[in-house]
This record gives C-alpha cells, structure tokens and sequence, in this order.
C-alpha cells in the first residue's frame, strides 16, 4: 500500500485490492459534461487519493481533475476509479462495493462468433469509459453526470453454451464442466447459467444503474438479457473502523478469505500464465449461487444457537474456542461437558480450508432483498460470488462437504447457479476476450 496516499478508513484496510496507478484525467469536449471533471481536486475533500498496494493488474486509484474551476471536490468515496487494463479483471481483488448488478445474457438467435466479437469490443470500449469516470460520447443518459467514477468495476466472463454458440467448443476449458447436483439445490433453471455473465460492482447505486443500463443498451441485437439480480453491501465508511463485511444473518462474512499477502494467493484465485487454455491466462472461475435465507427461522433462535451453528461469536466474528476474528479456530478444544466448542457440524468448521484439504476459494458476496414471496416470507439472502483458479478444487470440494452435514442447511436454499470463465484484464487496444475469440 503506498505510504504517499492518506486513505480512508474503510479502503485502507480492504484487503485482495489489486495494483493501481493514477487514472488520466483527460479532457471532454466542451459540449461534454464530463463526470471526471465534477471531481474538482480529491485533496480539498480531505483526502489526498487513495492508492491500493499492489497485488495484481485492477487497481482502485484516485480520479483527479486538472480544471481547477469545477464544482467542489467529491469525498474519496465519488473519486476512487478501478483500472479498466491490467492483468486481471477488475471485480475480482476489488474492495467489496456497496451496490452490485449480476446479469446474464443469451446470444440471440442467428448470433455467433462474429456478434460476440463486436458485442465484447462494445462492452469493453463502454466499460473502460465508464470506471474512467467518462460521460459515453453521444449516448450518455446522464445518470452519472454529476458522480465520480465510485470504483466502479465491470467484469465479463464466458459461460459454458457460449462456446458452442460460437462454433468454439475446442476452446472450451474442463473447468467449466457442469457443477454435481448438491441435494440442497432448489435451482431454477431460468435463473441459472447463460452464454455471458456480467458483473457491476460500485459505491454509488446511480453509478452502478448507469453500468447497467449501458451494458444491457450496448447488447443490441446480439444478445437478450436471461437473468438479472441486484445486491448489496454496507457502504465504505459506514462504521467506525473497517470491518468485514456482515450478511443478512448478521454474522461477519469472509473471515477465511485468502489474502494477497499470501504466498498461494494468485496459485489459488487464478489461471497461471502458462495455464490451460492459454486464453484464460491471468483469468479465474467464478461460480455464482443465489442463496435464500430463511430469515424467520434463523431469527426465532436465539444468539447462543445461531453462534453454535456457525462456530463464531455474532457480535466480531471471533471463534468460539477464543481470541480476535482473525484467530484460528481451535478445532480440537472441549469445553467443561467434554464436548467439542466448535461443534462438528458448524459452518466455520465444515468449510475450514484444513478440513477440506487445503481447498479455498476467494467469495466476494452481495445480500439481495426482492421483497416478500407470495408465502409472506423475505425472499433475501446472499448473491454469492466466489473467485478460484479451479472450481473442482475450490468451489465444489467444499460445497459438498457442506452438502453432507453443514448446521447452516436447514436454514438456507440455493435456488440459483452458474459457472463462468472470465478471462484475465484486456491490454490497452485489447477487448476482453479476445484472445479468445480472435486467437
């Protein structure tokens, strides 16, 4: 982390951020209104820029202005901007933003590896505009007008139909060979899956609406929209330190995440340069899981029970056997009765890294809430993202032994999935993708 930036809080102590360097104010036509130009100088809000130390290539930097005749400067939060270049894709090692869009798509009929050419060249011209902080030259609809670029990521990825679709099944990686079925899926198939995957992510909901509503408008002809869901997450600054983040059971979510700073992080979350396919290199796996949370049931226990589910106390995070959030759990300890205190089937034990053999995955989650089911029940619950390098080594190992006896099942239904490849970040005069489609 670069000891020349002041930072907040909140984004000093995010961890898996990735490189960054100063993004290119640039100048807007005068017909423009140019959202980077809104920006004033960060430093008059009290904050100098923020730099994320290095661990990758999709950086969050802060969006300065050269016009020193603009409105007044935006807080840190407007002016944080994520780099569009680089090795990976931004949305991965990014700081969990507050407002996220997931949305799918199908190649329409007729569409193949030509539309999916020029649908990706689109995509990624829009997307490098628009986390710059660029109004979109001709077609802006003003959402954005006067908002900074709000770190906000978009993030595209192939998933497994696309290949044939596109007359490209050689290509195709044994990563994205079907998830097993789990005996908690409740999936809905309409809301599973689809040839494009596309993830929003930003601290600001216009700015985020703004994303989506390009994407969804620079789709043309070549692709319809199958499934869309909108999350969510505390907002940066919102308490008094940094924190990991909470889901919608209250419990601290992310605890066990692999951190850059370790030495197997990149062996872990991504594709090695000479991994196979070489297309996907510096790329990861992501899988995506709509997960309800029977809230009412949950919330008729009481807090010592729900601790016992998960293994950690509900205020911090911290284990039940002692110490910090960041303690590691005791897993052989008893307590007075004999009995484990972490119990044998407690969530933190169940998904452990030690108890899956090494197995480990880097989730970057959003709560969702689309209001009450016919049943009268809350139909929320987690959008749950997790990065690998290999989903049968990340996601599906621990998954199923969750599948086989997690306390946390009864109160949980997956009701959504999809598995996609996203490529590593595009080069400057690259798209995403196009090692893939044009190699």
């Amino acid at each position: 982390m670069s000891s020349k930036a002041r930072q907040s809080p909140k984004r000093a102590a995010a961890s898996g951020a990735s490189g960054a360097s100063g993004a290119s104010a640039g100048s807007a036509p005068a017909s423009e209104i140019s959202r980077r130009r809104l920006l004033g100088t960060a430093g008059a809000a009290g904050a100098a820029g923020l730099v994320l130390g290095a661990a990758g290539g999709a950086g969050v930097s802060a969006a300065l202005s050269s016009n020193d005749d603009g409105p007044a400067a935006l807080t840190t939060l407007g002016s944080t901007a994520a780099m569009f270049h680089g090795k990976h894709q931004a949305g991965i090692t990014t700081p969990l933003q507050a407002r996220g869009h997931l949305v799918a798509f199908d190649l329409a009929p007729g569409s193949g590896r030509k539309e999916a050419m020029a649908l990706l060249r689109r995509w990624s011209t829009v997307a490098e505009q628009l986390m710059a902080g660029r109004p979109l030259a001709g077609a802006d609809t003003g959402v954005a007008y006067d908002a900074g670029p709000s770190s906000l990521t978009l993030t595209f990825g192939f998933g497994r139909t696309f290949f044939d679709r596109t007359g490209l099944a050689s290509k195709r990686p044994g990563a994205l060979d079907p998830l097993p079925d789990f005996s908690s899926d409740h999936l809905d198939a309409r809301r599973s899956n689809g040839d494009l995957w596309v993830q929003i992510g930003s601290d600001d909901a216009l700015v985020a609406f703004h994303a989506l509503r390009t994407v969804q408008k620079e789709a043309g002809d070549a692709a319809r929209v199958r499934w869309q869901m909108n999350g969510f997450n505390r907002s940066p600054g919102a308490t008094a330190s940094p924190m990991t983040a909470r889901n919608l059971m209250g419990q601290v979510d992310g605890t066990g995440n692999p951190k850059p700073s370790e030495p197997d992080f990149d062996q872990r979350v991504f594709v090695p340069e000479n991994g196979d396919p070489a297309w996907m290199a510096g790329g990861s796996y992501v899988v995506v899981r709509r997960i309800r949370m029977l809230l009412d049931d949950w919330e008729q226990l009481p807090r010592d029970q729900q601790e016992q589910v998960i293994g950690r106390h509900k205020k911090d995070g911290s284990p039940l056997t002692g110490g910090d959030e960041h303690t590691e759990l005791a897993l052989d300890k008893t307590g007075p009765n004999g009995r484990l205190v972490i119990a044998a089937d407690a969530h933190s034990r169940i998904s452990a890294p030690e108890q899956n053999n090494g197995a480990a995955m880097l989730r970057r989650p959003f709560s969702y809430h689309d209001g009450m089911s016919a049943d009268g029940v809350p139909d929320a619950g987690l959008l749950f993202i997790c990065w690998q390098a290999d989903p049968m080594r990340g996601f599906v190992p621990v998954q199923r032994k969750l599948d086989r006896g997690d306390a946390l099942s009864k109160f949980i239904r997956h009701e959504a999935s999809g598995l996609f490849a996203v490529p590593g970040g595009a080069q400057k005069g690259e798209y995403v993708g196009q090692r893939l489609l044009e190699g």
